[in-house]
């Protein structure tokens, strides 16, 4: 079976504050490590009130410390906000700290509006010269030379493991060719999923990092223990999507027992399908929907993910997904 995965976004929920989202964040991390989950990620996000993995150097850095094996890293920091050699140094220093540990996943969009991403000092047009960045920052996790002007200190030598991020078809052909490990954003963009993995994988070349295509999509998942239950909760990342559709983004709200009463025809729409590739029930609902996914796209790594009201239900998904893992392995064994 392939390796799970999980990607968070540390939320903050209504009536919590971002400290109860950094704690719930590292106890969700730590239940990802105890359960045999592959990495965890934190993606970059800002002017998001109801996200608090904006610094995501060091909040990768809080859940690495509080954990002892699992993978930590981005999913992904956004290149075009930062010079390369800053990231090369952030991930450099956590390299260092947490060595054979670190994970350094990189997106091409500004993670935010237009008015946040000038406050960045970084423009929108800094995304046309995301390949250039990313040789860039590349070449800082390389041993330095001999004369060498400019070099990451902590970073050179380190060769941090770096991937692609997308949600369209870019950055599957740039990872493609660059021999770089892919994931794809299909938790919230699914619409090019296929065409994106089929790009990647037809323009892959062998590169000094990665000798065949690592192809890693993500998938929503609301496991609980009956399919009633699965699906209240995942009611709170729909209404998160609403607002976000209304200009209004806030808070992740509780779930709500009938998701109609709250959202119009429209609204429950769109955020089903920004959701398309989800997960949403009891254990065996949940198993044979994960099943499909890996079937279709043929991923080599799932990763997962999926906001949640009360964390004490994210962690009990996990162990759901986790114990699900395990029948699949041994049904593919037999």
């Amino acid at each position: 079976m392939i390796p799970f995965s999980v990607l968070d976004l540390s939320p903050v929920v209504e009536g919590g504050d971002l400290r109860r989202a950094m704690d719930e964040t590292l106890a969700f991390a730590q239940a990802a490590d105890t359960l045999g989950y592959e990495r965890f990620w934190l993606a970059e996000h800002h002017n998001m009130p109801g996200i608090a993995s904006a610094a995501t150097a060091i909040v990768i850095g809080h859940v690495a410390a509080g954990t002892q094996r699992i993978r930590v890293g981005s999913g992904g920091v956004m290149l075009p906000n930062h010079a390369p050699l800053v990231i090369a140094e952030q991930f450099g220093t956590l390299e260092t700290l947490y060595p054979g540990r670190i994970d350094l996943g990189l997106g091409r969009a500004p993670g935010t509006d237009g008015a946040t991403a000038r406050a960045l000092r970084r423009y929108f047009e800094a995304a046309d010269q995301f390949p250039r960045d990313v040789a860039e920052l590349i070449h800082y996790f390389e041993p330095a030379v001999e004369n060498q002007a400019v070099r990451a200190v902590p970073g050179a030598g380190l060769r941090v493991p770096i991937w692609l991020l997308g949600s369209s078809l870019f950055s599957a052909q740039l990872a493609g060719q660059m021999g770089l490990p892919y994931a794809f954003a299909s938790h919230f963009a699914p619409e090019m999923l296929k065409e994106a993995l089929a790009i990647y994988r037809r323009e892959f070349r062998q590169s000094e990092r990665l000798d065949k295509p690592h192809a890693v999509a993500a998938i929503n998942v609301f496991a609980a223990d009956t399919d009633e239950e699965g699906r209240r909760l995942s009611t709170s990342m729909q209404q998160s999507f609403a607002r976000l559709q209304r200009g209004r983004p806030g808070l992740l709200p509780p779930p709500v027992d009938d998701i109609e009463a709250v959202l119009s025809p429209g609204e429950l729409m769109g955020a089903q399908s920004r959701l398309l590739y989800s997960a949403v029930g009891g254990p065996e609902t949940v198993r044979d929907q994960i099943r499909s996914f890996i079937e279709m796209t043929k991923i080599d790594e799932l990763m997962i993910t999926g906001m949640m009201h009360d964390n004490q239900a994210r962690i009990r998904s996990l162990e759901i997904v986790a114990q699900m893992r395990e029948q699949l392995a041994t049904t593919s064994a037999n």
